[in-house]
């Protein structure tokens, strides 16, 4: 989408294939369903801390084939917001599965088009594991149109959309367990917020079963049998598999075009993101750097300004914030704390955890945790880390600083925000040990 709208605002004669529904995984099947699913999910808190605010609240109940037709509602506007963007940038668009039939051919419903440049953008795709009753399982896909909400959901994963499916879940009222095969959710991030994370989703009343993992599930009159490696069998009315993703690549012609694909089938690509066919390029989950919508958007303007303005322009992946939006939600930019250890030795640790404002009013122990990780020789914040309510909100500022390199002196130097949960970023002043 972006690459092409800025392409064509560019001078450059662009065409666009698209099978489905304009505005990928992230507008379908993936962030902003997930968002609003998340919204809803949050709800319950929000209504259970307004007793001890003095509101009298009756016992809510969810309709959930209207939170549906709402979320259904809201894509199908965005979709065509996005047809329309693609069209007032004057760019042909071809409904059908574009297939490489050359370095500088395409072919879509059987026509072949001729262009100098070809862009891969397909994104990925979610994987089940190969294990016996696989096929009995949804995935992240299937999850935004059930047709009703299941009594008791057993969600398998332990990054991103299971620690957010699993909390999804749960605030909708469902008997939800978060199985995993690691040691702590959430590999990659800093190791005490996946730590972390685990213990508040199970205080909110998930089942977090961590180094387990289903071996085979069976399907029984009015449920799904799952078995675990441990051996245990429990039972459920739902099973979903957040178990990863993987390039669309498959029956493209990107092979028999000469472009080099990795093992997971990701298109291989230079910090231009030009394949190994000079006029083949690939941008975001399709390769397989980092698999997040605003990174394939920057990917996307990047390629424009190289191909079309004039500028070549490489992509910058540092110190890219994100955030989770499990319950509690996760806010992460730059080095986790063992990352930046193994990359500078000697680093400087700040952290905090503490009940908020809020809670203090009621009986909730949720804590909110933040943690600085400092480069110790230069003192430059290389790492900020949240967990608590709106903690990507709270980050995406926080990353301004750390991608001009500001210093812990420079956190200090600025006065906070009070009350808020945020100003404890520039309040914390004792090293952890």
């Amino acid at each position: 989408m972006r690459a092409s709208r800025v392409s064509a605002t560019l001078g450059a004669r662009v065409a666009i294939a698209e099978s489905g529904r304009f505005g990928g995984t992230c507008v379908n099947l993936g962030c902003i369903p997930k968002k609003l699913f998340s919204y809803a999910a949050h709800v319950r808190d929000e209504l259970k801390d307004a007793a001890d605010f003095g509101w009298t609240v009756a016992e809510p109940t969810l309709d959930w084939s209207k939170l549906l037709a709402n979320k259904d509602r809201e894509i199908e506007r965005l979709n065509g917001v996005y047809e329309r963007l693609l069209v007032n940038a004057g760019v042909s668009i071809f409904r059908g599965k574009a297939l490489i039939r050359g370095k500088n051919e395409i072919e879509i419903n059987g026509k072949t088009l001729a262009a100098r440049h070809i862009l891969v953008a397909t994104g990925s795709w979610p994987q089940r594991p190969a294990i016996p009753g696989a096929e009995l399982a949804i995935t992240s896909n299937e999850a935004f149109h059930l047709e009703r909400l299941p009594g008791r959901a057993l969600i398998v994963g332990g990054g991103y959309i299971a620690v957010e499916f699993a909390s999804i879940f749960n605030g909708l009222g469902v008997a939800t367990t978060l199985a995993y095969r690691g040691a702590r959710l959430l590999r990659g991030f800093d190791a005490e917020l996946g730590a972390r994370l685990g213990e508040e989703m199970g205080r909110k009343g998930v089942a977090v079963a961590l180094n387990c993992n289903p071996v085979a599930i069976t399907k029984q009159e009015n449920s799904i049998r799952v078995e675990f490696n441990d051996h245990t069998r429990k039972s459920f009315d739902l099973v979903m598999f957040a178990t990863g993703r993987k390039p669309n690549t498959a029956g493209l012609g990107l092979e028999a075009a000469g472009v080099k694909l990795g093992a997971d089938g990701a298109v291989l690509v230079d910090n231009y993101s030009k394949s190994s066919v000079d006029s083949i390029h690939a941008i975001g989950d399709v390769t397989n750097r980092l698999n997040l919508t605003p990174v394939a958007t920057a990917e996307g303007m990047a390629l424009a300004s190289t191909l079309f303005g004039g500028k070549p322009t490489p992509v910058d992946h540092e110190n890219v914030p994100t955030a989770v939006f499990a319950n509690p939600n996760l806010g992460s930019v730059g080095l986790s704390e063992e990352k930046a250890r193994e990359r500078l030795g000697k680093v400087d640790i700040y952290k905090t955890a503490f009940r908020s404002l809020k809670h203090t009013m009621g009986a909730s122990e949720e804590k909110i945790f933040m943690k600085l990780v400092v480069d110790a020789a230069s003192q430059r914040v290389v790492g900020a880390h949240m967990l608590g309510p709106d903690a990507g909100e709270t980050i995406q500022g926080i990353a301004i600083a750390v991608k001009l390199g500001a210093t812990k002196a420079q956190f200090d130097a600025t006065i906070g925000i009070h009350p808020t949960a945020a100003e404890e970023f520039v309040t914390m002043r004792e090293k952890s040990v």
